[in-house]
């Protein structure tokens, strides 16, 4: 079984085409090269050892260090017996890994320091709003609180207008009763004038009556004769008492 595995990775070596180990060196100095152009602090070597130490899952130390001497020493073994291969493809995978890295290294400090930010820009603009609110409802109260006498005030106007309402009342029946007395004393005046025009007629009526009775007996001579005989007895009762 481990030769036909052998003799799988022999034949998969040799169709896959791979790089030379000549060209391993120029690659690595291109990166250091490239890495020193580019103005990247060098980490210190404890420092990067102790990460990856910290990163390696196990609690403690001989644990760790168990993990990392099984994992280099199957990868010796894989790459000693070509079970693995160094190809093209392993130059993208780490290409790859050591982008992502750097991205994840170098860009999520960045990104968290953005996110922050937006986080904190955020909240500013939520606490603003909250605090807003919070004086926009302390002053709506402080406006309703000074409205606390509005009810007296509206009772005391209530009474008011009650009070207005009733003297309007008593007003408007004493000007209809003032409306109705004159009436009245026009009706009674009017009475008045039209009794006086009629005994004004009646005595002028009589008078003329009276008048016309006299004159007409005054016409007949016995009449005139009695008076005539009337006045000298009158007279001479006069002049006989005068006498004495």
């Amino acid at each position: 079984m481990a030769s036909r595995l052998a003799r799988s990775a022999i034949g998969a070596a040799r169709l896959r085409p791979s790089i030379p180990s000549r060209t391993l060196p120029a690659l690595t100095t291109s990166l250091t090269s490239y890495r020193s152009a580019s103005g990247v602090p060098a980490e210190d070597p404890k420092k990067k050892a102790q990460s990856i130490i910290d990163s390696l899952p196990g609690n403690s130390l001989i644990s760790k260090t168990a993990i990392l001497s099984s994992t280099a020493g199957v990868a010796i073994y894989a790459l000693s017996n070509e079970y693995y291969v160094v190809n093209e493809e392993t130059i993208v995978a780490l290409c790859l890994l050591s982008i992502w890295g750097a991205v994840f290294k170098y860009g999520g400090p960045m990104y968290k320091e953005w996110a922050d930010g937006q986080v904190n820009k955020i909240k500013g603009i939520l606490n603003a709003a909250r605090a807003d609110h919070t004086e926009a409802v302390k002053t709506r109260i402080e406006s309703v609180q000074q409205l606390g006498s509005v009810v007296d005030i509206t009772k005391t106007l209530f009474e008011v207008s009650k009070e207005t309402a009733q003297l309007e009342a008593k007003a408007f029946e004493l000007e209809q009763t003032t409306a109705l007395a004159a009436e009245a004393k026009s009706v009674l005046d009017s009475w008045v004038r039209y009794e006086g025009q009629v005994k004004i007629r009646q005595q002028k009526e009589l008078s003329e009556t009276i008048i016309a009775k006299i004159q007409k007996e005054l016409e007949n001579p016995k009449v005139l004769q009695q008076i005539l005989q009337q006045s000298v007895t009158d007279v001479e009762r006069i002049v006989a008492s005068k006498a004495q």
